[in-house]
């Protein structure tokens, strides 16, 4: 499973020069925490490359407001590319965890440059690729592991991402009350469940084992990892 990119960001992967030429294409927006940068079924072409903060990405489902989120987008990503290459609406909603800094690019701009640089196409086509096995590894997670153990996939996960990013290495914790002695991710229950498309109660009952067992502590909006190995085998499915 893998909400976040793995891949170096599209502006990261960019020169000097053309990172330059790209940014140079639009102009720089900021939004506050929870605005949407792009809508799911907007007709909008444009494009947006993230400069500060994070966003989620996701689709809406029968299962409530969060939807299912498909991914974790930070610095340097690429959003919104599908939109300005084909006439299709747009396939999910981009919204801002916090406060968020990016350059919006204009659909038409963006693909008369690709058409001029070789290289910066194939740059969009290598992150789409590897967006799409992404969401194939997704879907075979969704039909064969238990919520348990998508739960312990996901932490296992986003713990171990950048300081930088909406988590925070040990002892970097939020203010809760605790004294994070491992890593802590930063999302609420319901927000977990949509990371791994189940139900906020499936995903509470699976923390309750994680907790019975000290390999978690929980705290408002918080998720503290006690244990990073057994959770990782958890996630492998090898049960204690």
């Amino acid at each position: 499973m893998g909400l976040l990119g793995n891949e170096l960001a599209f502006a990261h992967a960019l020169t000097a020069q053309e990172r330059e030429s790209v940014m140079a294409l639009g102009n720089r927006k900021r939004y506050p925490a929870d605005a949407h940068l792009l809508t799911e079924g907007d007709r909008s072409s444009h494009v947006v490359i993230i400069l500060q903060g994070w966003v989620t990405v996701s689709v809406a489902t029968d299962r409530g407001a969060a939807g299912l989120i498909l991914g974790l987008r930070g610095p340097g990503e690429l959003l919104g590319e599908m939109a300005a290459l084909d006439p299709h609406p747009r396939s999910a909603t981009v919204r801002a965890l916090g406060p968020i800094e990016a350059q919006v690019i204009t659909g038409d701009a963006f693909r008369r440059f690709l058409a001029l640089h070789p290289r910066v196409s194939g740059l969009v086509i290598r992150q789409l690729t590897f967006r799409l096995r992404s969401a194939d590894q997704e879907r075979s997670a969704l039909a064969s592991l238990t919520v348990l153990q998508r739960l312990a996939s996901r932490l296992t996960e986003l713990s171990g991402a950048e300081p930088s990013g909406p988590y925070t290495p040990s002892g970097a914790g939020p203010s809760t009350g605790l004294s994070p002695a491992g890593p802590v991710v930063q999302l609420a229950q319901d927000e977990l469940a949509a990371t791994i498309g189940a139900t906020r109660e499936a995903v509470a009952k699976a923390l309750r084992l994680l907790r019975d067992q000290n390999i978690v502590r929980t705290g408002n909006r918080m998720v503290e990892i006690l244990d990073p190995a057994l959770l990782a085998l958890l996630a492998e499915g090898h049960q204690e």
